[in-house]
């Protein structure tokens, strides 16, 4: 016979979930800026500039096309130095870029600091949008009126 309810082994339960110290919060949004800074620290001493430190795009050693990737290193080797017009002319997007991790890292930061998720989740209409900035960005770079966002 079961035996009376109240009466009987105590059920088991999980012990209660201890928070997270601050510096355990912040752990992963630090390691991602310390691995950028990390980048940034090698591309501003190992400069893109001189041949043979980097591969060439692909698609512009391939169809002469500038990529929008194109000119991202030579623009992080400016941003390193404190050149941001260096940087903007060697391509603008990517220190847009730039711009947008450093706000979102700030962010990032400031919410695991206090404990709160960092939550972004793009709709397709975002994705969509940023495609389509890189594509007109890339068909510009390679037009003659749009030389000057050419690397």
């Amino acid at each position: 016979m079961p035996p009376a309810p109240g009466h009987g082994p105590a059920p088991v339960r999980a012990p209660a979930p201890v928070p997270a110290s601050r510096l355990r919060r912040v752990a992963k949004p630090a390691g991602v800026l310390a691995g950028v800074l990390a980048a940034f620290a090698y591309v501003g001493t190992v400069d893109p500039n001189e041949t043979g430190h980097y591969p060439v795009c692909p698609l512009l050693r391939l169809t002469g096309i500038y990529c929008p990737g194109c000119g991202g290193l030579r623009s992080a080797h400016a941003v390193a130095h404190g050149d941001i017009a260096a940087a903007l002319g060697s391509n603008a997007v990517a220190v847009v870029g730039y711009a947008v991790f450093a706000v979102l890292w700030v962010l990032w930061m400031v919410r695991a600091a206090a404990g709160r998720p960092l939550r972004i989740e793009p709709k397709a209409v975002h994705w969509w949008a940023i495609g389509s900035v890189l594509l007109i960005f890339s068909v510009v770079r390679n037009l003659p009126f749009g030389s000057a966002l050419a690397p």
